[in-house]
């Protein structure tokens, strides 16, 4: 009984969904049960009664506590919403000479214009405005693999405690893809939350964000 009672409150621990919706009373026992014994592989006519117990006596376990979406929809209500448009994504190879990417940078910089970078194993990502492609194209010539036009950049700022709050960028995450939305890229820097989405997909986000 111990070792279900572990391995009943360990599954519902690594799955934060499930957590949440039992915390409010949201969840159907048997099922979650018939769930559990099948992601597990228990014998669910030997387990099932054992683990109903378990997930009930959880229940009360954590009933108490803060659901955690809560505090993540109050952190995202209370952040700015930032949008700007006609970014480009470029994928260069990665042994290029680094002398482009400053070059890039001051003549970016010199009108205040978004420019990020994302360095990766193999690749760098090169995030900016559509009016820099040109530049980007004869700095980089033959070591472009990809470029993505057409798409929007959307930035939440929040306050500090999105640092100490688990599962935002997954909520987020989540919320954009259960609605169709993908996401070209995303990067955080402390405080700020940035996604990179096509254009078309500006005003369904503007629209799921505002919590």
């Amino acid at each position: 009984m111990a070792n279900i009672t572990k391995l009943t409150e360990q599954y519902i621990a690594e799955h934060p969904s499930v957590k949440d919706c039992l915390k409010k009373g949201l969840i159907n026992y048997s099922s979650l049960t018939r769930k559990l014994c099948k992601d597990l592989d228990l014998d669910l006519k030997k387990n099932f009664d054992a683990i109903l117990i378990a997930c009930r006596r959880y229940h009360r376990k954590i009933s108490k506590e803060t659901v955690l979406e809560n505090k993540i929809i109050k952190i995202l209500a209370d952040s700015k919403l930032e949008v700007k448009n006609k970014i480009v994504v470029v994928l260069v190879e990665k042994d290029i000479y680094y002398g482009h990417i400053i070059e890039l940078h001051k003549e970016i910089k010199k009108k205040s214009e978004l420019f990020h970078i994302i360095e990766g194993s193999n690749t760098i990502t090169i995030v900016t405005s559509h009016e820099f492609l040109a530049i980007v194209k004869k700095l980089f010539k033959n070591k472009i693999i990809k470029v993505t036009e057409n798409l929007a950049e959307v930035t939440l700022k929040s306050s500090e405690d999105l640092e100490e709050t688990p599962g935002v960028i997954a909520y987020l995450s989540t919320l954009l893809a259960e609605n169709g939305i993908n996401i070209i890229e995303t990067m955080s820097t402390w405080t700020d939350t940035l996604f990179v989405i096509a254009e078309k997909d500006i005003a369904k986000v503007m629209g799921l964000l505002r919590f």
